[in-house]
């Protein structure tokens, strides 16, 4: 092979350059895809819609535990725990200002009615800030978010959190319930389905375990 060929299969210094070149915005380019992949991804999982709101408390409660007994006065008068009348009770903890609560104020308002004498149903606000989620927790404020929604299940404010600190879990609403024997038979939080509720409360109506999570 003569100097001539030898320099034939050795490519140019302009062809290096170049084939660098495609090199690199190939790379480039595969980074662009990559990036606009992962900002796609980020957005449509912010678009998920939660199904509760962030507690700042999480009490050291579990299943099969007796409750932690407590008295309140509600719209519908006073209730305690520890007088429950022989009959389960559904706890729900919540706050004014959490949509996810909101949402559940047609169902809990419907158990209330279709298991009245068999089931005790009670609302206890468990959060310090108001439906504006700026302005402080009140009684009037509890007043408001009852008289806007239509709430017409017994609920309770408490000042103290009471309540909150010995039941609520990690999110708005915490439903709890709570058997004749005011041992703890189902939890969960969020909007809970209100199928998965109604199957929870038969089974303990009809002597039964229920499904301790609700179905979650």
């Amino acid at each position: 092979m003569n100097r001539a060929e030898r320099r034939q299969g050795t490519p140019s210094r302009a062809e290096r350059e170049a084939q660098a070149k495609r090199r690199q915005f190939a790379l480039y380019g595969s980074l662009a895809v990559l990036a606009v992949v992962l900002i796609v991804t980020v957005v449509l999982m912010s678009r998920v819609p939660k199904t509760a709101s962030d507690a700042p408390i999480t009490a050291s409660i579990a299943v099969g535990q007796t409750a932690p007994t407590f008295s309140v006065s509600t719209t519908d008068g006073p209730f305690d725990l520890a007088k429950n009348g022989g009959k389960p009770t559904l706890l729900e903890v919540f706050a004014t200002w959490c949509p996810h609560c909101q949402h559940e104020v047609p169902i809990m308002n419907r158990l209330n009615t279709s298991y009245k004498g068999k089931l005790n149903v009670v609302g206890v606000e468990g959060n310090d800030r108001g439906m504006d989620d700026t302005s402080p927790a009140s009684q009037a404020d509890m007043m408001t978010f009852v008289q806007k929604l239509g709430v017409t299940y017994p609920v309770a404010y408490d000042p103290d959190l009471t309540v909150a600190k010995e039941y609520l879990q990690s999110g708005y609403p915490t439903v709890v319930l709570i058997g004749a024997d005011n041992k703890i038979l189902s939890m969960g939080g969020g909007e809970l389905p209100e199928t998965n509720i109604r199957q929870a409360i038969d089974a303990v109506v009809a002597g039964k375990k229920p499904n301790p999570t609700f179905g979650q």
